[in-house]
């Protein structure tokens, strides 16, 4: 192995760090339990699969009974982790708001656990096997990389947690080109829990990984949006951004990532989540309509009923998603109860704000005497609340069927509240002369202000440097790149100089080899210069190589060269779509190397 000194300097960051997972915070204490939960799954799932086994293999029949009874018990105890666990995923006053105002609670997403990974020994193997370099070199860098996966594994429920997340799934964009080649696994497995049923799942693709990671950013962004104090504008719109991230999140993810072994990144899953934060985004759309509007016009009234009746829409929406048969039985059932109780409320709510506005038109048509037309928008104002009473009625049934729900006193306050005030008002319209209590009211138009945008993930927003940069540049130094083995050459100038033209950047290739001249015995056109008198030159650019060689003494120049290998060379299909007419160009990776190189005026020695 040739060692080539390696004078890039290696900064590593001052510090990575996640949430400590045994602080006492009431959702560090949560995620512990969730994990801790997860770990006793996956050990009654073995349990179950080798008992299993053990059945299926047997003709013993008093092993059979044995076996029997055993698996009776272990599905009894998977069934009561997998409650304690849907529980713990229904927890939602934990991720909400400490603030005194009175808000119906958001449904935000625990993260997914994932089991410690070890790439040391792979990575180290992969270096010495495929680059040809000695891996104790690399050895701060993998150190860097498993540290900063420790890290991500607790973000803080914040920007700073966001961005270790995307800061870790930009880094694996390098590990996936450095380590990952296209028909061959580095033998790492990666073990993430599902979010909602902690049922383990496991992969060798590196695919996973980075959709588990996708995953947590939108579960986080649920986390930073129910936090918000929803009792101002400003922390409106913060969780409106928040909850529209998080829809883009899982939009992508359900674009990008398929055949998932995990149920929550499944597609049924994904669209499901996508529309709870579309309703939740019009949920913060419609609070913000009743902070901004003070006034009891008939317009603006009848703009907040519409809005209301455009949230019970989306819930609606919601509620027909979670009911398709591959989400059904996966939804929590306090998941389900609370976006059906959210949409009996938001369509009370409509009738409730259609009836004050036509309160206001009730007295409008007082002070001008038209005492007929008066009687008929009251009863119909009536119509409204009873309407409006019937839905509070059902919202706070459904809410009574839930354990978990009751045990929310906000959102039982809530409620109570609203059905409270429909019951004054309607007192306060009721009239011994009203004969007419028969009208009907009409359904409420839906219609917003503010349509939700699904905003996807915007990864340039943290800038990283590859860890394992000194390697070299990606266009050359990568997983699906294959050269020979480095050579050293030995140059002498004569009277007609080196005798080689040089071309590009990081790293610097050989263009031509003069005929006759001191470099035709040692060097190949194609090849790249990595090293000059043993100093890296890998990302060296043009000019660095070219003063390097031109201050070479009398003694000559040792030059460390690579030749890519044109038999392993990947070939990559360019496809260029036009209105009719596709015409795909294949162009081997060697001539993609040379074009990404910065092409400078050739210089010859």
């Amino acid at each position: 192995m040739l060692r080539i000194n390696h004078n890039l300097s290696y900064n590593p960051p001052l510090s990575l760090q996640g949430c400590d997972p045994c602080s006492q915070t009431q959702r560090s204490k949560l995620q512990h339990r969730r994990a801790r939960i997860n770990q006793q799954i996956n050990k009654e799932m073995r349990m179950r699969a080798g008992a299993e086994n053990l059945f299926r293999a047997t003709t013993n029949n008093k092993v059979k009974e044995t076996v029997a009874l055993e698996l009776s018990f272990v599905n009894s105890n998977l069934q009561l982790l997998k409650e304690e666990l849907e529980e713990l995923n229904s927890s939602m006053e934990v991720y909400q708001t400490e603030s005194e105002a009175i808000n119906v609670p958001m449904i935000p997403l625990g993260l997914k656990e994932t089991k410690e990974v070890d790439l040391t020994v792979p990575l180290k193997e992969y270096i010495c096997e495929h680059y040809r370099e000695d891996s104790s070199l690399f050895e701060k860098e993998i150190k860097e990389f498993m540290e900063l996966r420790q890290a991500m594994r607790t973000p803080s429920r914040n920007e700073a947690g966001l961005e270790l997340l995307v800061e870790y799934y930009n880094q694996l964009y390098y590990l996936d080109q450095r380590f990952f080649p296209p028909h061959r696994t580095l033998g790492v497995h990666f073990h993430w829990y599902d979010s909602l049923t902690g049922v383990p799942s496991c992969q060798r693709a590196l695919a996973f990984e980075k959709g588990s990671v996708l995953f947590n950013v939108g579960a986080l962004y649920t986390q930073i949006g129910a936090r918000q104090d929803r009792s101002a504008a400003a922390g409106i719109d913060r969780a409106i951004d928040a909850f529209q991230r998080a829809a883009g999140a899982f939009n992508f993810l359900k674009e990008n990532f398929s055949n998932a072994p995990s149920l929550d990144m499944s597609g049924p899953s994904l669209c499901m989540l996508v529309r709870l934060m579309i309703a939740q985004v019009q949920e913060c759309v419609f609070e913000r309509v009743t902070l901004t509007t003070q006034d009891t016009h008939f317009t603006s009234q009848l703009q907040v009923a519409q809005e209301a009746a455009r949230v019970s829409d989306v819930y609606s929406l919601v509620l027909q998603t979670m009911s398709q048969p591959l989400v059904k039985d996966y939804v929590p059932f306090s998941w389900a109860s609370m976006v059906q109780v959210k949409a009996e409320h938001f369509r009370a709510l409509s009738h409730y704000y259609a009836a004050v506005a036509l309160c206001d038109l009730t007295r409008k048509f007082h002070r001008a005497v038209f005492s007929c037309v008066s009687l008929c928008v009251s009863a119909l104002g009536k119509a409204h609340l009873r309407r409006a009473l019937i839905r509070h009625e059902e919202a706070m049934r459904v809410h009574g069927l839930c354990k978990i729900l009751r045990k929310m006193d906000i959102l039982q306050e809530v409620l109570s509240f609203v059905h409270k005030r429909s019951l004054d008002k309607y007192s306060e319209m009721d009239r011994e002369d009203d004969f007419d209590e028969t009208a009907e009211a009409p359904e409420i138009h839906s219609q917003t202000q503010q349509k939700p945008d699904i905003i996807p993930p915007n990864f340039s927003t943290v800038q990283v440097t590859d860890i394992f940069r000194r390697l070299g540049p990606l266009s050359v130094f990568c997983a699906r790149a294959r050269w020979g083995p480095v050579r050293l050459v030995c140059l002498q100038r004569g009277e007609g100089g080196l005798g080689l033209t040089l071309r590009g950047d990081s790293p610097v290739l050989v263009a031509g080899v003069v005929p006759g001249g001191c470099a035709e015995a040692g060097l190949r056109e194609g090849d790249y210069i990595v090293a000059v008198d043993g100093e890296n030159r890998k990302w060296a650019k043009h000019g660095e190589v070219v003063h390097s060689l031109k201050s070479c003494s009398d003694r000559g120049v040792e030059l460390s060269v690579i030749t890519l290998h044109t038999h392993d060379t990947q070939v990559c299909f360019i496809a260029l779509h036009t209105h009719e007419t596709q015409v795909v160009l294949c162009v081997c990776v060697r001539v993609i190397c040379l074009c990404v190189c910065i092409t400078v005026s050739a210089c010859v020695f």
